[in-house]
């Protein structure tokens, strides 16, 4: 571990991962810094969904490492830290919405108990705190309160996607990663859930790494852009001079695609 007062919050260096004979990803690099939201995009198989999964620590990867800078200051390799403190680390300064909300949430739990699992696994023990702080955030996520004793199966999709969100803020994290959130959702819904998300990043001053397909998404979320092409990043910059006037032939055609749609 290292101390640098100038590091970012969140180093990949150059990250890799093969199946077998089939290229994940190879060779990603970035840094991101607080408050800062990059968008990773490009085509079905391009990779990005196994970037994600490798920066989460949810598969091992073949090269390169992800380091974090904890609360004291310090640059640490995931892979240094013990399992316990990796955990506690996902617990609190990390959440992660994915894109199937089921993953996200337990369904035999109720809204509020969602939300309140993930204050217990930080210390909370005093119920009526729990439950309040719960509804404090039931409201941020435009979730009713009558709604907190209900279990997710019986929300619609958007709200199962404001409730994954509600259990990932709930402890204050630094870094949030997100995998397609609006992905199969109405369009209506999807604009909605998109505020919602803009304005709690805003607010909280997340740093946030989102994958999407949807150039859209990424022109209203994020910062930076960074385009994956099997499983190689091709072109990454600010996001208005990479989807407004794109350098590769390949982020063309994604610009060109949705111009076109």
């Amino acid at each position: 571990m290292t101390t640098d007062d100038d590091a970012p919050l969140l180093r990949v260096e150059g990250l890799g991962k093969h199946y077998g004979r089939r290229l994940g990803c190879a060779g990603v690099s970035f840094d991101l810094h607080p408050g800062e939201v990059l968008a990773v995009v490009g085509e079905s198989g391009s990779g990005k969904s196994t970037l994600l999964s490798l920066i989460a620590g949810e598969v091992p990867a073949d090269a390169g490492r992800v380091r974090f800078r904890l609360r004291d200051g310090r640059l640490a390799d995931l892979t240094e830290l013990s399992e316990a403190d990796r955990r506690a680390l996902m617990r609190t300064d990390w959440g992660f919405v994915r894109q199937d909300a089921t993953r996200g949430l337990r369904m035999g739990v109720s809204a509020g108990g969602n939300i309140g699992e993930r204050l217990m696994g930080v210390g909370w023990r005093h119920y009526g705190e729990i439950r309040s702080s719960a509804l404090d955030w039931l409201r941020k996520v435009e979730i009713g309160a009558d709604r907190i004793d209900d279990h997710p199966g019986s929300f619609s999709g958007g709200m199962r996607q404001r409730l994954q969100i509600a259990r990932n803020l709930v402890t204050g994290p630094r870094l949030l990663l997100m995998d397609e959130p609006t992905s199969g959702l109405d369009v209506s819904v999807q604009a909605r859930l998109l505020d919602l998300i803009r304005g709690l990043v805003a607010e909280l001053g997340l740093a946030v790494v989102i994958v999407t397909h949807d150039l859209a998404v990424a022109r209203l979320l994020s910062h930076r852009v960074m385009v994956m092409r099997a499983g190689r990043v091709i072109e990454t910059g600010l996001t208005d001079r990479v989807l407004d006037d794109p350098a590769e032939p390949y982020t063309q055609l994604l610009v060109a695609s949705v111009l076109a749609a």
